[in-house]
């Protein structure tokens, strides 16, 4: 088997235990939904492809790339839907268990430690970071060193605009890895984990397309959920 990188072999721990846990709050769903019974052989398949997707991971700068985490938090949802799929579970019913899964494991989370997460995306400084790793991102230099990163500008809103600040992706690491492995049928399920991730940490994400729905670009636009709508993830 081919080795994982050494940098996400530190976090391999941690990425592991994030995966036990998806699979237990997803146990009901799985049961219900997906019509599993033997929950036990199910879980260890998905850690054993875990294991061949943390192998798969592509390194894109390790902890100086903000990208990073975005690989770490979400890719393995592609092993839980490697592994639905060959059991014969529906995409968009893979993509309800995921997202429910991730949502429910991110309340797991304290509300102040997640809201002080959503203040610091939003913050002049995360921001001022962002617009610094995008002009990155489109150098061919780059591109060169990390052909599997992610490409992307960072979005000014105009005077009529309603967001704070925006992204346009326009080439996708989780695209490129689907592309590579066969998972193009499974991606938009990665993709509606964004909703989520945001919203749970305060955060309302606006996107009208996607580079995996066949766009030039995705479209992120990112504004401040009303306090009230927090726990609305």
């Amino acid at each position: 088997m081919a080795e994982i990188h050494p940098f996400y072999q530190t976090h391999r721990r941690a990425m592991e235990a994030a995966m036990r846990e998806r699979i237990d709050l997803a146990e009901p769903m799985l049961r219900e939904r997906a019509h599993l019974s033997d929950i036990d052989a199910i879980r260890q398949q998905v850690m054993d492809e875990f294991q061949i997707v943390l192998t798969q991971m592509p390194y894109v700068g390790g902890a100086a790339s903000r990208m990073s985490d975005f690989f770490m938090r979400l890719t393995g949802f592609m092993a839980i839907s490697r592994v639905l799929r060959r059991h014969g579970v529906p995409v968009p019913v893979i993509g309800e268990i995921e997202r429910e899964t991730y949502k429910a494991q991110l309340l797991t989370i304290p509300e102040a430690e997640r809201l002080a997460a959503g203040r610091q995306f939003m913050s002049p400084e995360n921001q001022a970071l962002m617009r610094e790793q995008a002009a990155r991102s489109v150098t061919k230099d780059h591109q060169a060193e990390f052909p599997e990163d992610f490409v992307y500008d960072f979005v000014e809103p105009g005077p009529q605009d309603t967001f704070e600040f925006g992204i346009d992706y326009k080439a996708c690491g989780f695209c490129k890895l689907a592309a590579r492995r066969g998972d193009t049928e499974i991606l938009p399920t990665i993709c509606g984990l964004d909703f989520v991730a945001y919203a749970a940490r305060g955060i309302r994400l606006e996107r009208t397309q996607t580079l995996a729905g066949g766009a030039s670009h995705c479209n992120f636009r990112f504004s401040r959920l009303p306090s009230n709508a927090k726990a609305e993830c």
